[in-house]
C-alpha cells in the first residue's frame, strides 16, 4: 500500500520533503533514442563532451540495448559509458507486464548494474471497455510490477504521454487513480511537463499537485501548436522556443532543490535521429549542436532565472 497520503489535492508534507530534497542542478541525462546512431563508447564520449551528467539509455526493441541481449549488453554499455566519465542512472524500457519473459532479466540486470530508475512501457485504452474498467486492469498489472520492483530495489516510472490514440496517462488524473494505492518508492511516474501542457493547457499545475508524490523522474522538452494534415497538433521544438511555462513549472516542482533524475528528450526534427534512426540525414555535428543548445538553455537560463 502507498506510503503517501493526500488531503484534498495537497501533498503529505513529509512525503513532499522526501521527494523534493537536496540540490541536484545540472545532473541532466539525455534520452539516448536520438543518439542511437552511436555505439556505446561513442555515446559516452559524446554526451561527456556536450556536458550531460549521463545517459537515459534505451533498453527496448530497436534501442541501444536489445531486451534479449540485456544480460550481456547492458553491463557492456554501462562500462563503455562510464569510461567516458558519465553515468547511466536510468533506462527506458517497454516493460508494462510482470509476466513477460524478459521483464525480470531486464530489471535484475539493471539493478545489478546500479540503476535505480526505469521508464515503463505504455497502456492504451480499450474503447470496448468502460474507462475505469481499463484503469482497474492497469492497476492489476502495476501491482505485480511493484512486487518485482521491490525484489530488485528499482523504481518504475510511467511517462504521461499526450496523443489522440487513447494513451493511458495522457490526462494525468488517470495515473493518480492507478497509482494511489502503491508505494512511490517502487512505482510512480516520469512526469513530462510538455505532454502535460499539451493535454492540460492551464490545468497542468493542478494535476501536478495531485500526482507529485509519485513522481520519480522528470522529462523535459518543448512544443508549439501547429496545424497538421488532419488536426492541430503539437510540433516539438528546442527548449525555449515553445509554449511550456518552464519558469512556473520549475518553481512548482522545486527542481532546483530536487534529487529527481532529469532526462532531456529531443523529439524535434533531427533528420530522423529523433525517431531512433541509425542513419539520420542530419549531420552528427548539427545534432550535437542542438543538444548542446538545449542543455545550455536548461542549465544556464532556466535554472538560473
Amino acid at each position: 500500500m502507498s506510503s503517501a497520503s493526500i488531503a484534498g489535492i495537497g501533498i503529505a508534507p513529509g512525503l513532499a520533503a522526501k521527494v523534493f530534497s537536496s540540490p541536484n542542478p545540472g545532473k541532466v541525462c539525455v534520452f539516448s533514442k536520438c543518439l542511437q546512431f552511436l555505439d556505446y563508447e561513442e555515446l559516452g564520449d559524446r554526451i561527456a563532451k556536450i556536458g550531460f551528467y549521463g545517459a537515459d539509455l534505451t533498453v527496448r526493441d530497436k534501442g541501444h540495448v536489445l531486451p534479449q541481449n540485456v544480460k550481456v549488453d547492458l553491463p557492456k554499455a554501462i562500462k563503455a559509458i562510464h569510461k567516458a566519465g558519465v553515468e547511466v542512472p536510468m533506462i527506458v524500457t517497454g516493460i508494462n507486464d510482470a509476466s513477460l519473459k524478459l521483464t525480470e532479466d531486464i530489471l535484475g540486470t539493471a539493478s545489478d548494474c546500479g540503476i535505480r530508475n526505469y521508464r515503463m512501457g505504455y497502456y492504451k485504452y480499450d474503447n470496448k471497455l468502460p474507462v475505469f474498467k481499463n484503469l482497474d486492469n492497469c492497476k492489476r498489472k502495476i501491482e505485480q510490477l511493484e512486487k518485482i520492483n521491490r525484489k530488485y530495489n528499482i523504481k518504475g516510472g510511467y511517462q504521461n504521454h499526450s496523443g489522440p490514440w487513447g494513451m493511458v496517462g495522457g490526462a494525468v488524473w488517470d495515473l493518480y487513480y492507478i497509482l494511489k494505492d502503491f508505494d512511490p518508492e517502487y512505482i510512480g511516474i516520469q512526469y513530462d511537463i510538455a505532454h502535460a501542457t499539451v493535454e492540460g493547457g492551464y490545468s497542468w499545475a493542478l494535476s501536478l499537485k495531485v500526482i507529485s508524490p509519485w513522481i520519480n523522474s522528470v522529462a523535459i522538452k518543448d512544443f508549439k501548436w501547429g496545424k497538421g494534415e488532419k488536426r492541430w497538433e503539437p510540433k516539438w521544438c528546442q527548449l525555449g522556443e515553445g509554449m511550456v511555462d518552464y519558469k512556473n513549472y520549475l518553481k512548482k516542482i522545486a527542481l532546483l532543490n530536487s534529487t529527481l533524475p532529469i532526462t532531456l528528450h529531443c523529439e524535434y526534427d533531427l533528420g530522423g535521429a529523433e525517431l531512433g534512426h541509425i542513419n539520420p540525414s542530419m549531420m552528427p555535428k548539427d545534432i550535437f549542436k542542438k543538444l548542446t543548445q538545449d542543455l545550455h538553455y536548461f542549465n544556464n537560463i532556466l535554472l538560473k532565472s
